[in-house]
């Protein structure tokens, strides 16, 4: 029971345990690696005016936090290393931090960008796992920052080819770590002991194309959907078989938006080459895929997609940056926006409404719907570029922009 001296900080640690319970964003794209917002992270209604929480100084990268338990995790870079960080979600404060060499030579194309990392982490089990720009996967103790195992892939590949190094983020499933190395030349989908890092199984092809895999299920077959640097993979998740392929080539090898499934139908895209639907079809052991749509007008290039039900909302880069919803059936839009949206979004579903990230800083709630475009709430958040995905918490959202990482207050 809290006696009157010591009401003050029962209640704190009492709000503090509310949010620990709550705030879970545990990998790339959120719990269930779709977008969608935990009903506990979602505002009741938003604030005229967001207030800073606290601000830490980060390096730079592009990699998303991740919450879990009450912490947030961060992987970013001093250069010529890279730092693995964990903070008190409440406070702020930092707990403790892990760093790594990593010397990292850029392709010359790519002279605007940071040097990464690029990969967003993944924590389960205590455990958080971290992709480095240079192919380097760690598993660290996300209470103490302990390193337990570490592979190094980067004497294999050769990372000053790709725009980003390797940027895809790991995904867990059926007790299994699963990561996607390599350069133009060729690489490997890799599935890992997350206790021990012993490898279970490898498929190698193509190189990434810097997309993240997800895993959906289809016939009670569930198939590990990513996008390599030449096409699209369909690969049974536990044995590591390839279940069949869609060529999608891009001259610049760059496929880098995370699949989603609507209504059954499998969404893919580029930059140069549109948004495409997809049905798997399954024929005894053989798996096949039928091209229902191809939508030329609204390609995405870094932005991935929120489904909801038969409808997709993406990004696309067409028009300067465009908002838009799409009929996962058809292909054909409900509504877009004019364009001059920014280089880049970053794309969520919160309760009845889209959380949207520009590149520029700028936070917009937009309403959910297929009837038309309504904004709802716009926000400077940010004075410089913002690449990493916002984290919605209770009463909350976390922003990382090219230095920092902030909590904005949304009560």
């Amino acid at each position: 029971m809290c006696t009157n001296r010591f009401k003050a900080a029962c209640v704190g640690l009492i709000v503090s345990s509310t949010i620990a319970l709550h705030a879970q964003w545990p990998q790339w794209r959120g719990p269930t690696r779709d977008a969608v917002v935990p009903a506990a992270s979602v505002p009741a209604a938003w604030p005229d005016k967001p207030t800073v929480q606290w601000t830490q100084p980060l390096g730079e990268g592009y990699s998303s936090p991740v919450v879990h338990d009450g912490r947030v995790f961060v992987h970013s870079r001093t250069d010529p290393d890279e730092v693995v960080s964990a903070f008190e979600l409440v406070s702020g404060e930092a707990i403790w931090s892990a760093t790594y060499a990593s010397a990292f030579s850029k392709n010359k194309y790519a002279a605007s960008m940071a040097k990464g990392p690029f990969s967003t982490p993944l924590v389960s089990s205590q455990r958080l796992f971290t992709l480095g720009t240079n192919a380097v996967l760690s598993s660290f103790d996300a209470a103490t920052g302990a390193l337990k195992w570490r592979k190094d892939w980067s004497k294999e590949i050769d990372t000053s080819r790709l725009f980003t190094g390797t940027a895809m983020s790991p995904i867990l499933d059926n007790g299994l770590l699963i990561v996607h190395v390599g350069d133009d030349d060729g690489g490997a989908v890799r599935a890992l002991d997350p206790g021990t890092g012993d490898e279970k199984w490898a498929l190698p092809g193509h190189g990434p194309g810097y997309a993240s895999p997800i895993v959906t299920v289809v016939g009670g077959v569930r198939h590990l959907v990513t996008m390599t640097d030449q096409a699209v993979l369909g690969i049974d998740a536990q044995s590591g078989r390839q279940l069949w392929t869609i060529p999608f080539p891009d001259e610049w090898n760059e496929n880098i938006v995370t699949p989603v499934v609507a209504g059954g139908v499998l969404i893919v895209s580029g930059t140069r080459k549109g948004t495409f639907g997809y049905r798997l079809e399954q024929s005894g052991t053989q798996w096949t895929t039928r091209q229902l749509w191809n939508n030329t007008d609204l390609p995405m290039y870094l932005s991935s997609p929120v489904v909801d039900g038969n409808l997709v909302y993406g990004f696309g880069s067409k028009r300067k940056g465009q908002l838009f919803c799409i009929d996962a059936e058809t292909g054909v839009a409900k509504w877009t926006t004019e364009g001059r949206g920014g280089t880049n979004a970053a794309l969520q579903s919160a309760g009845p409404n889209l959380v949207v990230l520009t590149t520029d800083g700028e936070l917009l709630v937009v309403r959910r719907t297929p009837e038309k475009y309504e904004e709802v709430k716009r926000y400077k958040l940010a004075e410089s570029q913002t690449w990493a995905h916002p984290v919605l918490v209770p009463g909350g959202v976390l922003i990382r922009d090219a230095t920092e990482l902030t909590l904005w207050s949304l009560k």
